[in-house]
Parts: C-alpha cells; structure tokens; sequence
C-alpha cells in the first residue's frame, strides 16, 4: 500500500525572505532550481524522497514566487538560502542552483549536512545560449491578448526546442491585461556574467558530496572533476544514463537511485 503524502505547505513569508513549498517529514532536504526554473519543476523528485525526508523547494531570487534582487552573485543568493533554510540541512542544487548549493556550502559549511550537485562544475563557462534566451523573453511583445502560442512563436527563433520553450513559457503569467513575466528578466540579463562565473572560497567544503551528471550533458567534463576536488576533497562522481542537462525530468528513476541512497548517508 503506498504511503499517503501530506499536502505542500505554501510559504512567503517577508518581501526579502525567499519562497519555498514544503513536504514530508525526516531528515531535512533543500532543492535549489536551476536558471529559469522554480520550485514547481521540482514536484515529481519533492514527492518521491518525501516519504523520508523533509523536502524544501526553494524559489531562488528574481525567479518562481521568490522577491527580485539585482545582487545575482552566488555568495548574495546562498546567504538568501541559509536565511531562508535557517537550520542545517542537506541540499540537492541542480544547474545554477548547484553553483547555489556549492557556494553555501564552502562559505558556510556548518549549515551543510551533505550536498548533491546535479550537472554543474565550480568553474566558469563561456558564454551560452542562455543569453540569447533571457534576450528573447525580454524582446516578447507583452500587448494585452498575447497568447501562449503566439508567445511560443516569438521564442522560437532564439530557443529551438519546444520542450525549452515550455519551460520558458511556465514563468509567463496571462491573466486580465497584458501577461507579465515572473522572472526579474532584468536583473538576470544583467547578471548573466555573473552567473557564468564561479567565485574563489578560502576553505574547502569537507562534508560528503556527490556529483550527479547526465550521460549527453556536456556540464561536467572530466577536466573539471580536478577542480570539484580541489574544493571538495570527500566527493563522488556518477552519471545518470540516457540523459542530458535536465537529467531529474528526463531520467528521474535513475536520478533518484542515485541520490537516495547518498541522503540516506
């Protein structure tokens, strides 16, 4: 018989506290999204380790439910997490939200019981098509009676996925008016060196770590695993086969056979 979910526990708390959607109960696990993401991207995953853990979803700055802020920079939205989390837990950063994870956890290592990143390296990368994404959303012509697929239309010269396309197009919101994004498009445009970037931390993060990359991603290359243990001298590598950067919704069996038995410790 399965077991029976407790429903997700809404929380906005102060204009300058971050968001998040609580569930379960146990051992206590944050979820950090990715660049374009939310908390709601997360449901499937929060769902399954709810049985064991408690599972908190967060919406990281100018993203999901979450209060915009022009600071971008890891160390600024890792102290927004620790705020928001208050107590020492576990965290699982996917993408951006595993540079989150990580910067949280060297910074201020006593609050991080264990870290999980999904396919992300301390390092900084070129320039992506991720610019021309945030450019793309900005140049979307926010006239009253815009629908979603003439919206889907205007992405689909810069983003030729329909898949990424929806995933861009859950943070538009219609509703009477003109649709409005819920993203801080602004404050992400301007951050995007930023958030490309990874800064230098003093100490290492000595608690265990496991780096979870999809088999087609090309995020976490051999070459970066030197960096990874440079800062992370007790961490772990595995792959999630047939899969690519979004390896928690494309494989997600194989993603959590992965990661539970690592929460579990």
């Amino acid at each position: 018989m399965a077991t029976a979910l407790p429903q997700p526990r809404q929380w906005i708390g102060a204009m300058d506290m971050l968001n998040a959607v609580e569930m379960g109960e146990g051992p206590p696990v944050a979820i950090l999204h990715g660049l374009f993401g939310s908390a709601q991207n997360w449901g499937a995953i929060q769902k399954a380790l709810a049985p064991r853990h408690r599972v908190l979803a967060v919406d990281l700055p100018n993203h999901g439910a979450s209060p915009h802020s022009p600071d971008m920079s890891y160390p600024a939205m890792a102290a927004a997490v620790a705020e928001r989390l208050r107590e020492p837990m576990a965290l699982l950063g996917h993408s951006m939200g595993g540079k989150v994870a990580m910067a949280l956890a060297l910074a201020q290592p006593e609050r991080v019981t264990r870290l999980v990143v999904a396919d992300m390296a301390p390092v900084t990368y070129p320039p992506s098509a991720m610019r021309g994404y945030v450019a793309a959303m900005q140049a979307v012509e926010l006239r009253p009676g815009l629908t979603r697929r003439e919206a889907d239309a205007a992405l689909a010269p810069a983003v030729d996925s329909p898949a990424e396309r929806g995933f861009l197009l859950q943070n538009l919101r219609f509703g009477e008016g003109a649709p409005a994004w819920r993203l801080g498009l602004e404050e992400i445009a301007a951050a995007m060196p930023v958030l490309e970037s990874f800064p230098d931390f003093d100490a290492p993060y000595k608690g265990p770590v496991l780096v979870v990359s999809g088999e087609r991603s090309g995020y976490v290359r051999p070459a970066s695993h030197a960096a990874f243990r440079a800062l992370f001298p007790h961490v772990e590598f595995a792959v999630v086969p047939d899969a690519g950067h979004w390896l928690h919704a494309e494989n997600p069996k194989a993603f959590l056979g992965l990661i539970e038995p690592f929460l579990a410790g």
